[in-house]
């Protein structure tokens, strides 16, 4: 009877001695306070250690583990190999830096656990209610359609399975089957690679992504456009949608939207905007006539963790057909209907505007970060960094090693270190071995691209923490790092 009783014996994951988790739980974040508080006293990449690594190679754990131990082995191999991001100098790819508001209110979230996609709870209005500012800040119709998502590149997807669906609604149920044409979608030659992975992932095919060549400012040539256009429709191709930038991830270019719009209104093509990061300028007044055309497309992506500074992960993307995004991704299942009454009532079902039914309480971080710092202290913050791009290349072009290699529109600087008197090849090496540099010696995280063949240094500036004495800090050690290194060759 004993032994059948262990047997029995109902187990819960909740902790036996709550005081002593509550006790770790506030360890954790005095140490996560300090770790954002002295940030700036920390290089901005340090590389992990062969112990780190190896702690990530530990066998699959059959018996519990200490609490605190399993946070010892967090504090120590983990949180100081970061991607660091909240640093101050850190200038890669295009990444937010997070805020300690937004820490806690992700804090907030997980404890609620809420799977947000279906049900009469509160989570569901505060999606909506994200959605809803979303639209306004954006100048999308009051009608228009939402769901918050991972990142651009579901939200890229997401729009364009929509723009699909709009072009041919048989493909939903019958495959591409359907369609007697090849469809065929356009966008520029800077378009960022995850559409063309969206395109690829719906079934449309990267071959018929036609890549539009970009004028001197790397914005979408429109004559160009129309010209293939014209030339799939007269070889049988069904052109479906136009992709818009607002922002390549490159340069930082604005294509011309409103142009872009009456094209797609004329040929009756989607008009799609990847506005990643260069969508949330519109805040500004200031910025009105470079985004001129965002508010008139068909959906548009936008990250609220780049350039609004929110935790990861949240972005967004807004359909102006609301009817249509529903029709996209519908399906009426027993399990999933609504009632009128109890926890089966309330909102529509998110899942019946995207691909997943489990979903995150990542409104509540959204939520929470615009209610408590309002948008004019986001107007700033964007201002600041518009400023401090500008004040980086102005610091490029005063230094004679120095090369500015594209105009700068919003927050991406590209420049190269060029002594002179050496070939591209050469040059593309050197510039390499800096930036690989500047990130071992922990000074400052820009990233790269490659322009018209030059290796370039890339600095994307969505940091609230970056100050000007940092970017004169980078060009100095750029400079420096580029001398060592061609006096020793």
């Amino acid at each position: 009877m004993k032994e059948e009783a262990i047997l029995t014996e109902e187990k819960t994951l909740d902790p036996q001695d709550w005081s002593a988790l509550n006790e770790l739980g506030h360890r954790m974040l005095d140490d996560l306070f300090y770790y954002l508080e002295t940030v700036r006293q920390r290089p901005v990449y340090s590389k992990p250690t062969t112990a780190a690594i190896a702690s990530a190679k530990q066998p699959l754990p059959e018996m519990p583990q200490d609490a605190a131990s399993v946070y010892k082995d967090f504090y120590t191999n983990v949180l100081p190999h970061n991607t660091n991001n909240i640093h101050p100098r850190f200038w890669a790819w295009v990444q937010g830096s997070g805020t300690p508001f937004g820490m806690l209110a992700d804090m907030l979230a997980a404890g609620m656990n809420a799977n947000v996609s279906i049900g009469d709870n509160m989570p569901m209005y505060v999606e909506k209610q994200v959605i809803d500012w979303s639209k306004e800040m954006m100048g999308f119709p009051d009608t228009a359609s939402g769901i918050l998502l991972s990142g651009a590149s579901l939200a890229n997807i997401t729009a364009l399975i929509v723009a699909r669906h709009h072009a041919n609604r048989d493909i939903k149920t019958k495959g591409l089957q359907a369609v007697t044409g090849p469809l065929t979608i356009y966008g520029s030659s800077e378009t960022h690679n995850c559409v063309l992975k969206g395109v690829e992932v719906i079934g449309i095919g990267s071959d018929n992504f036609r890549k539009v060549p970009v004028d001197d400012n790397y914005r979408i040539r429109i004559d160009a456009l129309k010209r293939m256009i014209m030339e799939d429709r007269a070889a049988g191709c069904q052109p479906f949608c136009i992709v818009g930038n607002a922002g390549t991830v490159n340069t930082g270019a604005i294509d011309p939207l409103h142009e872009l719009a009456a094209i797609a209104r004329e040929h009756q093509l989607w008009l799609h905007v990847d506005g990643a990061f260069g969508a949330i300028p519109r805040l500004l007044p200031e910025f009105a006539d470079q985004l001129k055309g965002l508010e008139l497309a068909d959906s548009l992506s936008f990250d609220f963790h780049k350039w609004l500074y929110v935790n990861y992960e949240a972005a967004c993307v807004l359909i102006r057909d609301p009817e249509l995004h529903r029709e996209a991704f519908t399906s009426a299942v027993n399990y999933l209907t609504l009632h009128e009454r109890g926890l089966s009532a309330g909102p529509d079902s998110l899942n019946n505007l995207g691909m997943e039914l489990s979903r995150g309480f990542k409104a509540l971080k959204i939520w929470m970060s615009l209610k408590h710092h309002g948008l004019e202290t986001y107007r700033q913050l964007i201002r600041q960094n518009l400023q401090q791009a500008q004040y980086l290349a102005e610091l490029v072009q005063l230094q004679p090693e120095l090369e500015l290699l594209a105009p700068v529109p919003l927050n991406i600087v590209n420049f190269r270190y060029d002594p002179g008197h050496r070939t591209e090849q050469e040059l593309n090496a050197l510039n390499k071995e800096i930036l690989m540099r500047l990130h071992e010696q922990g000074i400052a995280a820009p990233s790269y691209t490659v322009l018209n063949g030059k290796y370039t240094i890339r600095t994307a500036i969505t940091n609230h923490r970056s100050r000007l004495e940092d970017f004169e800090l980078l060009v100095k050690e750029a400079v420096r790092i580029g001398n060592q290194l061609t006096q020793s060759s």
